[in-house]
């Protein structure tokens, strides 16, 4: 018995001193805490979603889910060879186009009407608190902050570890002009040596004008938040973003639900949308659309073009790799939506992406893995329409 409570004590000790770790953040305190409980999405100690919204879905407990992530004979795979990427110098851009380069995930870079944005930055190889788990495919960290110009805007959409990297953030920080994210978020931000000047937290549906002719609309997601053991301190978040000659919908994670018809009806129309398509499964069909619904909710904000993200670069779910992106070519076809499917690293210019292949593909990979290694590169993505 006494050796029995001296391991446990341990464990807990550890477990204690583990959690103290910076990159876990810090929880909201004083003046933010305060404003925090003024938000009418706050209730019960903890950030609400608008709908009534699960962690899982009727009749599954997290034995369940564990069992089938661990030892389920499932899907979840990760690509076969290097994934294929390109190499944008993002130092060097044409000052006058806009510009959209992914990292995978959902993480990229964006140059608008003269300034550069980038949003949710994940580029240490993982996902997750421990280092060696949830790393990233192999070809999908090609870009390192170094390889960044300064950043106008840094868009935080919330705080897990898929979005919001500690490490990556530490070395891009002298980097960052302006930091928009929910209310929250800051703390961890304040936790890490950004100067709170240059944070700027919002609640839902709150404006921010950042210079002339750059408007930030806040909007909801369907998710949740949270870095250590309890969820919700912090708000989980999508923007609408109006520059002078666009307007781009911004969406963090989240489940199908009204959100996005209000949001069209709203802010709409939209020159391009990006949205999560993966890491979905039926079990947790609350928090992260199916690629189905990814589709629906790009008709419901009144789109022109269909940027997915959120996949590609880590396994967080039971889907085979490509299994995302495959589902939402299939139904955009179907409705008719304009996908912009990039290979990581490539730029595409945003009012004139050109068409190309579907890289993901099996026998596409394998080309476009031979091109990418012999330094000779493929145009944009854009799925034509049927």
């Amino acid at each position: 018995m006494i050796l029995f409570i001296t391991i446990l004590l341990v464990l807990i000790g550890t477990a204690y001193i583990f959690l103290q770790q910076p990159k876990f953040g810090k929880k909201s305190s004083g003046i933010r805490l305060q404003k925090i409980k003024q938000s009418p999405n706050y209730k019960n100690g903890q950030f609400q979603n608008l709908s009534h919204t699960p962690n899982l879905a009727e009749g599954v407990g997290y034995y369940t889910v564990m069992k089938e992530f661990f030892f389920g004979k499932s899907k979840r795979s990760k690509p076969s060879i290097t994934l294929p990427s390109q190499k944008t110098n993002l130092l060097n851009l044409p000052p006058d186009e806009n510009v959209f380069v992914w990292f995978g995930h959902s993480s990229y870079f964006m140059q608008i009407d003269g300034k550069i944005i980038l949003v949710d930055p994940v580029l240490s190889g993982s996902a997750s608190p421990i280092q060696f788990t949830t790393n990233s495919y192999k070809g999908s960290d090609v870009y390192s902050p170094n390889d960044f110009p300064a950043i106008d805007y840094l868009f935080i959409t919330h705080d897990h570890w898929d979005h919001m990297d500690h490490s990556t953030l530490l070395k891009l920080k002298p980097k960052v002009k302006k930091i928009i994210t929910g209310l929250g978020t800051g703390a961890h931000l304040e936790h890490w040596g950004f100067d709170t000047n240059k944070i700027i937290e919002k609640d839902w549906n709150e404006t921010i004008e950042l210079d002339n002719g750059f408007i930030v609309n806040t909007t909801p997601g369907r998710h949740f938040s949270g870095r250590g053991l309890k969820r919700n301190l912090a708000l989980w978040m999508s923007f609408v973003l109006t520059t002078p000659t666009m307007k781009i919908f911004i969406g963090g994670d989240s489940g199908y639900d009204s959100h996005f018809k209000i949001i069209g009806d709203t802010h709409g129309p939209f020159d391009v949308a990006i949205i999560e398509c993966g890491q979905y499964n039926r079990y947790w069909k609350y928090i992260h659309m199916m690629p189905e619904e990814m589709v629906q909710a790009s008709i419901d904000l009144q789109t022109k073009k269909l940027l997915p993200v959120h996949w590609g670069k880590f396994s967080l779910s039971l889907h085979a790799w490509d299994e995302p992106i495959s589902r939402v070519t299939a139904e955009a076809n179907k409705k008719n939506i304009q996908l912009i499917t990039p290979m990581i690293g490539e730029a595409v210019n945003l009012q004139t992406p050109a068409s190309s292949i579907q890289w993901w593909n099996n026998i596409d990979l394998n080309i476009l893995y031979y091109k990418s290694v012999t330094n000779t590169f493929l145009p944009s993505v854009i799925l034509p329409l049927n």
